[in-house]
């Protein structure tokens, strides 16, 4: 087991066979906080350490990207280690919520609320609204923030930051099939069964009318 250690964006890395790498687990002169495994080809866990002063001899994770003599787990576990950010829309109608299943990718054959990663560049409404038209091919108007939320996947060992949206909907959805397999309105409290992670359930709740009036008031 390696550990990636890491604060204030400086990783400290040990040389092992001409190489700066990563410390195996015990081997760092410091005490650490184990905080979860990287989605990384070999075993490696993300600790912050117990330090008692900022470590200005350690390289930055940025830099480390254009330096040679790097192992290629180091780069890896950086990778593993940026956050994937989405944003997601609640698109409401006479009392109902659209989800839409994925036909590829990490949403593929389950119910989720639309949206989907951010890309560079974008802010979370300009990337939602794009997701919206290339899923769903219809313009979208962005309304409320509802949340935001931050997990460490269970399966993927990935760090989500989530934005969701009150959404509302210029037109009839015409789901693009290479994206969606199928998009449906569903009664709230369905809806919170229906999709599989527990985050969504959650907002989805936070939109139900014993929660809150605001969504009522949104509804085309």
């Amino acid at each position: 087991m390696r550990h990636y250690i890491e604060t204030d964006g400086r990783i400290y890395l040990v040389e092992r066979d001409g190489l700066l790498d990563l410390p195996h687990r015990g081997a760092a002169p410091f005490s650490v906080k184990e905080i979860s495994l990287l989605a990384t080809s070999e075993p490696v866990t993300f600790c912050a350490p117990q330090l008692p002063r900022h470590p200005h001899d350690w390289l930055g994770k940025d830099e480390i990207a254009s330096l040679p003599g790097v192992a290629p787990l180091v780069r890896e576990a950086i990778h593993a280690t940026m956050p994937r950010v989405v944003a997601e829309g609640a698109c409401l109608k006479h009392g109902q919520i659209l989800l839409v299943k994925g036909s590829r990718g990490l949403t593929k054959g389950r119910w989720s609320l639309p949206g989907g990663f951010i890309r560079f560049g974008e802010n979370p409404q300009e990337g939602l609204l794009r997701e919206i038209r290339e899923e769903l091919g219809v313009a979208g108007e962005i309304g409320s923030l509802l949340n935001v939320k931050g997990r460490l996947g269970r399966r993927s060992h990935l760090h989500w930051v989530m934005f969701f949206y009150h959404v509302t909907l210029d037109g009839e959805v015409r789901p693009d099939p290479d994206e969606i397999a199928e998009a449906r309105y569903f009664p709230l409290a369905e809806a919170r069964e229906l999709v599989a992670d527990y985050l969504l359930s959650e907002v989805i709740g936070s939109v139900m009318p014993s929660s809150t009036e605001g969504p009522c008031r949104s509804e085309k």
